[in-house]
């Protein structure tokens, strides 16, 4: 928060519900308090979410009471699996659990845009805004892929600024090694984060709405 904070950056901090820590009230006010968002990711983080439909409508009534309890509006699951269908159960304005290409993904298939969308609702929700993240996921990048540099990050960014679209990624604050500065199989330096940063920030300071993906969806909605 203070590393993004400091640089000009918000962003929403998604948390697993009934995974293997506590949600504090204390650390979601404290973030909202600093002009961060809070979202929920998933129920468990477990890979069961979508085991069937039925599992899915009672998980979803839960994630729906965590939603209230949190004053959340967005979702993400785990592993990035979606059904963009069953997903109105959620209620949710937006979701975040697509991209626009991931072949890494459990589900690989992408949505191929790097724009966010509506997707039409029904008897259960009016409707949600799909937000795909347009960024290579820091874990592929600097964990499986084990890069060196930020510079994929920065040569998307580029092109997604030259068509005007919607740069997004998902960064794991539990892979960043804010201490030592080493890499590890679990973990890369937090200096190539902040240089990411910093080159958005200098390279396209003047271009971009930095935005919450609360302030994303709603803008949508009300462009629709």
């Amino acid at each position: 928060m203070h590393l993004e904070g400091d640089m000009g950056f918000r962003s929403s901090f998604n948390f697993i519900p009934e995974g293997e820590y506590t949600v504090s009230k204390d650390l979601r006010d404290e973030l909202v308090r600093n002009r961060f968002e809070v979202g929920v990711h998933d129920l468990k983080h477990d890979g069961w979410l979508y085991k069937d439909r039925e599992h899915f409508a009672e998980s979803a009534s839960a994630i729906r009471n965590y939603m209230r309890e949190w004053n959340a509006v967005g979702f993400r699951s785990g592993f990035m699996l979606h059904n963009l269908e069953w997903l109105h159960d959620l209620q949710a304005e937006y979701d975040a659990s697509t991209f626009d290409t991931d072949p890494f993904e459990p589900q690989p298939e992408g949505e191929g845009t790097i724009f966010p969308f509506w997707v039409t609702g029904g008897d259960k929700s009016p409707g949600y805004v799909e937000l795909p993240y347009t960024l290579p996921q820091d874990s592929t990048m600097f964990l499986v892929l084990k890069e060196r540099t930020p510079d994929i990050w920065k040569r998307k960014l580029d092109w997604i600024a030259e068509h005007g679209g919607m740069a997004l990624v998902n960064v794991h604050p539990d892979y960043l090694d804010f201490k030592t500065g080493h890499r590890s199989s679990t973990r890369f330096p937090v200096s190539l984060y902040r240089e990411f940063l910093e080159y958005a920030r200098n390279r396209h300071g003047d271009q971009y709405w930095q935005a919450l993906p609360s302030e994303v969806a709603e803008h949508v909605r009300k462009s629709l």
